[in-house]
């Protein structure tokens, strides 16, 4: 294996040894105020811009989830292409705008027994911040996955003097650095290969598991999405996603 790639699994190794050991706790809160959610008829809100739109979409739908979680996501805030329409230039640029999310949200019905689970690496965009400050003034919980040490070094960029993580109930360290890339090459000054998106799908994926085991411990069994390596029959999906269509539909209607 070539020295590059052997230095993104070692540094994958140790991030993830990281997680384990630094967020045990958290995704036990977190997980406790999710599972009561979906257990009430609730919904578990996921939000992210940029590249963390990623964990929403590995979420739900997602070989391996259930019904309970909704991504609540913008096509305006997450790219398509490198620039132009859709392009990450443009995407940066509106994501740090104060005021576009409270119109955004205005497309959606929540509810303050519902729980907003917000990603961003930095944690200190418009975009995410807005997101948190609503949801805390309709009562909804907020659990932030963002990065612990941006989060203690950076200042705050919103007019309201928040970071992410100052509006967090719980807080979820991706224990990924400031700069994101994690591997040093030589001659070159700036770091390459990024490690959030690996720690913050690892983190979702620990939140669906125990989620669901706190489910269980109820007698919950969720309508949960298979792959259809496993179970042949379209029908068992196609119910899937009708009991999320019914649960939004009635969510919304209250």
């Amino acid at each position: 294996m070539s020295a590059g790639a052997q230095a993104y699994f070692e540094q994958a190794s140790a991030l993830l040894a990281r997680i384990e050991e630094i967020d045990r706790e958290p995704i036990r809160q977190a997980a406790s105020l999710m599972a009561e959610a979906i257990a009430s008829g609730h919904w578990v809100r996921m939000f992210g811009s940029g590249h963390s739109v990623i964990p929403c979409m590995d979420i739900f739908p997602r070989y391996g989830s259930f019904v309970g979680f909704h991504p609540v996501m913008d096509s305006r805030l997450m790219w398509t292409q490198v620039a132009g329409s859709g392009g990450a230039p443009e995407l940066i640029w509106i994501e740090r705008q104060e005021g576009y999310i409270r119109n955004f949200l205005k497309a959606y019905t929540f509810s303050p027994q519902d729980v907003m689970l917000i990603y961003s690496h930095g944690g200190l965009n418009a975009a995410p911040v807005e997101v948190a400050l609503y949801a805390r003034s309709i009562g909804m919980k907020v659990v932030a996955v963002t990065s612990g040490e941006n989060y203690r070094k950076a200042k705050a960029t919103h007019s309201s003097g928040k970071k992410l993580g100052d509006l967090a109930d719980v807080l979820i360290d991706n224990c990924v650095p400031l700069e994101d890339a994690l591997v040093t090459v030589e001659g070159q000054a700036e770091k390459v290969a990024a490690g959030s998106t690996l720690a913050v799908v690892t983190i979702s994926m620990a939140l669906v598991a125990e989620v669901a085991q706190r489910l269980a411990e109820r007698g919950i069994h969720m309508p949960t999405f298979v792959s259809p390596n496993q179970n042949p029959d379209p029908a068992h999906n196609e119910a899937v996603f009708a009991a999320w269509t019914e649960r939004l539909r009635r969510s919304s209607a209250v």
